[in-house]
């Protein structure tokens, strides 16, 4: 019990990180993409998949218990990028730099699911959401890049 509690403050701390940085009057003004979700949407889904996170990072963990394991170092590498994303996206008003993060960021969940499957197939299938979340933002960020 104190690995999960230590693995969700690790992913409450990331989000509060991530919510330092947010929509202002910048982003209100630039063009977006056709797709693009009212704002409310963002906090319930980033709520669920944080917990989505949190859960399938504990379930590797305790069958692995070493940080050596690749897909313990690819779930701390992706809450990384994870984090720096709306520091990038919002805080350095940068969505060139920020689609480069998330598609490094997709790129590790991917692989996260990949390495993952064998150690527990249900940390695996909980990151299946979070990797199609993270490709509809990388194209809702790819069309901020594209019109503005």
């Amino acid at each position: 019990m104190i690995a999960f509690i230590f693995i969700l403050a690790l992913v409450i701390l990331t989000s509060l990180f991530g919510a330092i940085f947010t929509p202002g009057a910048w982003y209100a003004e630039l063009e977006k993409p056709a797709l693009t979700p009212p704002g409310w949407v963002f906090t319930p889904v980033w709520l669920v998949l944080y917990l989505m996170i949190a859960i399938s990072g504990w379930m590797v963990w305790i069958r692995t218990a070493t940080l050596k394991h690749p897909a313990v170092m690819l779930w701390g590498a992706q809450l990384v990028l994870n984090a720096l994303w709306s520091f990038l996206f919002f805080g350095l008003e940068n969505p060139a730099a920020a689609f480069v993060d998330i598609l490094a960021l997709l790129v590790l969940i991917i692989l996260f699911i990949i390495y993952s499957y064998p150690v527990s197939r249900t940390a695996s299938l909980l990151f299946i959401p979070y990797a199609l979340w993270v490709a509809f933002a990388a194209y809702l960020n790819l069309g901020i890049v594209l019109l503005n």
